[in-house]
Order: structure tokens, then sequence, then C-alpha cells
């Protein structure tokens, strides 16, 4: 099967900064690809390039089979098949709802048909009529949305498409995209700097710093197998002690085979701990989080580490306790 997209060896410069640095990737043909990354790493220019927003310095492009960029063929937006759903919403403020989808699809009864096709596709079929002042944050995304897979594309592109949204409408209009996404068999690329967003969407996540693609995989091995500190610490909460530390404080048997060079990656539900006034350790900061606990826990080594409990188990500060690695968890080990 043909890949929905495929980027290789592309690079952008601006200046003399190496906006997007020699990255390749392909996309599935229903496949949903999270790029994720800090701000200025690339992630953006790199969905631009793809658009046609952009030219590559160097590398290539092509959008199912077609080539659409490289160094003798530049094809506009327009002529590219990709839908675009931006942060700011870009809705044309003096079209209607049922206006603002049918701007791609042109005019008559078959137009008229795929508009409310759309609209019933993103839960918005009475709201024709309105204009984009009258809707909610949520309504205006998915007006968005349905105007960009309105025409069919090939694949979409969204650019922190849910940033602007407050985070229970984000989580729940995220989650209605996906859907929407995945039941058309529409291709997308999500630009996001949110580490659970990426990890909630992505089939696969590609981690990108400094303008190449540090790692590119499924979410859970992005998350459990980290390549190196920086994803680990991007992807999620970690804490990051020599394995000659964690033997001392957790025992050897968690670590064995390892290498005293190593370093070991312990997330807050690693780790679990229970009160004992014998105890070698200490909790010495607690951050209450709604559903958990979070608590800061002094080793005996004197390196600290995090540690979730249950909302119902609250440990005053000061008190000593054991530590231990959560039974069936394995920690990451990454090279000193």
């Amino acid at each position: 099967m043909t890949s929905a997209l495929v980027v290789s060896n592309v690079s952008k410069l601006f200046g003399d900064v190496a906006a997007v640095d020699d990255v390749s990737f392909e996309l599935g043909a229903d496949e949903l690809l999270a790029l994720v990354g800090p701000s200025g790493c690339g992630k953006s220019t790199l969905l631009r390039m793809v658009a046609g927003l952009h030219r590559p310095d160097t590398g290539s492009i092509r959008l199912a089979g077609v080539t659409v960029d490289d160094d003798q063929i530049c094809l506009p937006p327009e002529r590219r098949r990709v839908g675009l759903v931006f942060q700011e919403h870009a809705l044309f403020p003096h079209l209607s709802v049922a206006k603002n989808i049918a701007f791609g699809v042109g005019k008559g009864t078959a137009a008229d048909a795929r508009v409310a096709e759309m609209l019933a596709v993103v839960g918005l079929d009475d709201f024709g009529d309105r204009y984009p002042h009258e809707l909610s944050g949520g309504e205006r995304q998915r007006v968005a949305l349905a105007r960009a897979l309105a025409p069919e594309p090939a694949l979409m592109l969204l650019d922190e498409p849910f940033a602007s949204l407050d985070p229970n409408l984000r989580a729940r209009v995220r989650s209605d995209v996906v859907s929407i996404l995945r039941s058309s068999g529409t291709p997308a690329v999500f630009v996001t700097h949110d580490q659970a967003e990426a990890l909630a969407i992505g089939d696969r996540i590609a981690v990108m710093r400094s303008g190449r693609v540090v790692q590119l995989d499924r979410p859970v091995e992005i998350f459990h197998s980290p390549v190196d500190r920086f994803v680990a610490a991007f992807m999620g909460e970690a804490d990051f002690l020599p394995a000659v530390t964690t033997r001392a404080d957790f025992g050897p048997n968690t670590l064995n085979g390892v290498g005293d060079d190593a370093v070991v990656v312990l997330r807050p539900d690693d780790v679990t701990f229970s009160t004992d006034p014998a105890g070698a350790s200490r909790v010495v900061d607690a951050e209450f989080r709604g559903s958990t606990w979070c608590y800061t826990l002094r080793l005996p080594s004197g390196a600290e580490v995090h540690a979730t409990r249950s909302h119902l188990v609250h440990v005053p500060i000061g008190t000593p306790v054991t530590a231990a690695i959560t039974d069936g968890h394995h920690p990451t080990i990454l090279a000193g």
C-alpha cells in the first residue's frame, strides 16, 4: 500500500539556523503521527513544508505516491490535496458555518450535500446558518476540521489545533477529532508540544529536538524505552539516578546485569513506599494533584525521587518510609 507521506532527508535553513535538519520518515495510509518537541525544535516548519507553505532547501516530499517537492518540483499548496487546521481556526468571519465549509468544494447540489455530510460528521447539523462569532471555541475548531475534510484530502495536517481551548474542552474536542479522522480513514500529522496529547493521539510519535527527529516509535516505546535523557525527560516526569546509587537505595536485585556506568530512569509510578519508623528514606515534599499525591522521597544516598500514590494516601512531610521499585515495573536503563 502506498504511504500517505514520505519525507526524505528534508532540511530547512533560516539564515544560519537549521530549523529542520535532515529529517526522514514515512506515514502509513491510515496512520496518525504526532510531531512533538519543545518550542523552536522545527515541528511547525516541517509541517509547513509538507503543506507547501515553505520550500525545503534539500530533500524530497511525496504525498500518496506523488512527488510534490524536490530539487526540481514544487507543487503549490492547492495542488497537494492536504487539509490544514491551525490553532487560530482561520474561519471567515463574514461567512456562515455552511459557507465556510463549502469554501473548498464550490457550489451546487453535490457541494450542498457534502457540506451537510460534514456538518453531521462533526456533530453540528443545526449550525449551518450560524456565524463564527456565535460559536464556542470547540465548535469553531470542529468547523475548521469540517472545512479541511470537505475536499477529501489525502492527508490532514494539524498544527497545535487544540492549544487555544481550556483543558476539559481540549480533551473532548481532541477525542472527537481523532475519532472523525479514524472513521474517515484520513491519515494525519499533528504538531503539539503537549506530551500527554502526543501519547493520546499518535499511532506513532516523532520526538524532535533542534531540527532533528530524535526518536520515532509507538507511544509505549517512546515513554518506556526512550533513546536518551532528553526524550525520557520531555515525554514525562522522570528522575535519573546512577546505577550504583539505585542499587544502594533499592537493592541489587532490581538491576541485575546493569553496569555501574548506567543511568536509571525512574518515573513516579515506578516508585512505591510504605511508612516505616525505621525507614531509611524520608518524605520531603508532597504535591496534591487531585486524583493522586506526588511525593518527593529523599533516599539513603541523598538522591531524591518522586512517587505517586492515591489521593486517599496522605503522608505528612518528614515521615520516615521504606522505598521500593513498584512490582512488575522495569526501569529504563540508559548509557551513562
